[in-house]
């Protein structure tokens, strides 16, 4: 079963939607329980990092992701799910992340993005590393919405897109995979992605 985790911050129905069209076997998971039963989640987020970290622990999804992700099954954050995955953020002071790839999320570096609109909200271009995810894509375009973005090793690095400069937009660390576009809202590139995870 594909479990999509609903911590109240994210368009859960669009996700749900678009896995939908590769597997019938997808549902809305809301406790540390149901994590257990999955084969493989997704941890989709819209919206404030703090709030989510404070939501995963109170209720227990922390731990259970934690324990999840050492079960070697397929995980996929996106959007604030990818940036949750990391040991930490600088979204409205330090927050501790999930820890489980190493490196931290960053505000947009405006020295650098001065010309453009922030947040980075649009179409652009993901340069794709040889990865399971982008089977069957090369560089595609895809939707992003956007005010902060990772910074890690480049070793974990599957995607990197610009605007203004280089940043990591996709990362693969063994089972663990983050997505920084909507894969939901970007059409027939964005739905080859999840039906490639979901294929794992």
């Amino acid at each position: 079963m594909l479990g999509i985790i609903d911590y109240k911050m994210g368009n859960l129905a669009s996700v749900y939607n678009a896995c939908s069209k590769f597997t019938k076997d997808v549902k809305i998971i809301k406790t540390k329980d149901d994590i257990t039963k999955c084969d493989k989640i997704i941890l989709p987020g819209v919206g404030a990092y703090k709030d989510a970290m404070k939501y995963l622990e109170k209720n227990g999804l922390k731990d259970a992701i934690l324990e999840f992700s050492n079960s070697n099954k397929p995980l996929l954050g996106i959007c604030l799910g990818m940036q949750l995955l990391f040991e930490s953020s600088e979204e409205f002071g330090y927050t501790k992340g999930l820890g489980l790839i190493e490196g931290k999320v960053i505000a947009f570096n405006r020295d650098k993005t001065k010309e453009l609109k922030i947040p980075h909200m649009g179409w652009n271009t993901i340069e794709t590393k040889n990865n399971i995810l982008f089977e069957g894509l090369k560089n595609p375009y895809l939707y992003f919405v956007h005010s902060f973005h990772t910074v890690c090793d480049d070793k974990y690095i599957i995607g990197k897109t610009t605007y203004g400069y280089e940043f990591a937009s996709a990362v693969n660390k063994n089972n663990i995979f983050g997505f920084q576009p909507h894969p939901e809202k970007s059409h027939n590139n964005g739905l080859k992605v999840l039906e490639n995870f979901i294929n794992l």
